[in-house]
């Protein structure tokens, strides 16, 4: 059962990572989108720490997280989710 979800995971991440990398969207401001996806990626990972939709899990708020998120988008928080719950799960 525990291969499934995981594998499921990896399967949405992978999917979603793809759409982000072929989507070519950039600002006239690097540091405006810069600035922007760094507030956006701290607030999904408190939304899903502090909303209950995935219990038992914890996604700390330091620059790594934060950074892979910004990074990925919305299929880093699924990324950072699987991997916390493949190696502590």
């Amino acid at each position: 059962m525990k291969s499934i979800v995981l594998g499921s995971i990896l399967v949405a991440s992978l999917l979603a990572l793809v759409i982000v990398l072929f989507r070519k969207r950039i600002g006239l401001s690097i540091f405006t989108s810069i600035g922007i996806h760094l507030v956006l990626a701290a607030a999904g990972i408190y939304i899903v720490n502090y909303s209950g939709w995935v219990t038992g899990l914890y996604i700390p708020l330091n620059p790594v997280t934060v950074g892979t998120v910004t990074v990925l988008g919305l299929p880093g928080v699924g990324l950072l989710l699987g991997l916390k719950f493949s190696l502590f799960g």
